[in-house]
């Protein structure tokens, strides 16, 4: 398996955090990629030989999907070659560009042809199946996004984006009500606010990405001992983070690492 890391263009950064590209052209291969709690919603396309299905959901998905907040862990299961894009997107898209209550797909989907007319989806099907290279793909689908932003822009909520940028950049442990202040806004305001545009509270989403900047140093074995990124990425004891750490993963940290 191939797995590419793309920042996105400024064009679409202000929306999209993170462009990311599986690919595979074995065609006896079964593949298996976990996902677990990360804080952003996303945009997914898939080209496969034999379909894409979510577990432990069993749905077999469409060629190009939105999904929700992944709180639980799921796996995508292929068996043959396939290229999956994916376009990891800030919480607050949800709402904004597709005029969805964020809450309504957390550990879900929701298909792009709900939305778009019949003529639309194909013609963005033809499109995508037209594009002879993962480059010009990812145009088409930058393209898509770009144009429901023009259509709502008005729609965003910059205080919200800017709260949720503050939150990723402290890596989850800066406390709410002082992001709520730097905000301008009541606690309580904040926290509705929050809510509406991305589907989470303030302080989960914080404990998502507390739990992300964790298991990004498990897996690069960036510690001398486990105690390191207890303290590290703010935890109040080892058994507060393995708590934390398996509600996200389903597995300890000493598991998750075998």
């Amino acid at each position: 398996m191939n797995f590419q890391s793309i920042v996105p263009k400024k064009s679409i950064s202000l929306f999209v955090k993170n462009i990311w590209v599986f690919e595979s052209e074995d065609r006896n291969l079964k593949t298996s990629l976990p996902f677990f709690a990360d804080g952003y919603p996303g945009l997914m396309f898939q080209q496969t030989d034999s379909g894409l299905i979510v577990r432990p959901h069993d749905k077999t998905m469409p060629e190009i999907f939105l999904y929700g907040q992944t709180i639980k862990p799921i796996e995508l299961e292929i068996s043959g070659a396939y290229l999956l894009i994916i376009f990891q997107l800030y919480p607050f898209v949800l709402r904004t560009f597709f005029n969805l209550v964020p809450q309504s797909i957390n550990d879900n989907c929701y298909y792009l042809d709900d939305m778009m007319a019949d003529d639309g989806i194909m013609a963005l099907a033809k499109e995508l199946q037209a594009s002879d290279s993962m480059e010009s793909k990812i145009e088409v689908i930058s393209n898509l996004l770009l144009s429901f932003l023009e259509k709502r822009k008005q729609d965003l909520d910059y205080k919200i984006r800017e709260a949720v940028v503050r939150i990723i950049d402290a890596k989850g442990q800066e406390s709410i009500s002082a992001i709520a202040a730097k905000s301008n806004l009541n606690i309580r305001t904040f926290e509705r606010r929050f809510r509406s545009e991305t589907g989470l509270s303030p302080k989960q989403f914080a404990k998502i990405i507390q739990f992300q900047t964790s298991m990004e140093q498990l897996t690069v074995k960036d510690y001398s001992k486990l105690t390191d990124i207890v303290y590290q990425n703010g935890f109040a004891d080892q058994s507060h983070f393995i708590r934390v750490f398996k509600a996200f993963t389903g597995k300890t940290p000493k598991a998750f690492k075998k």
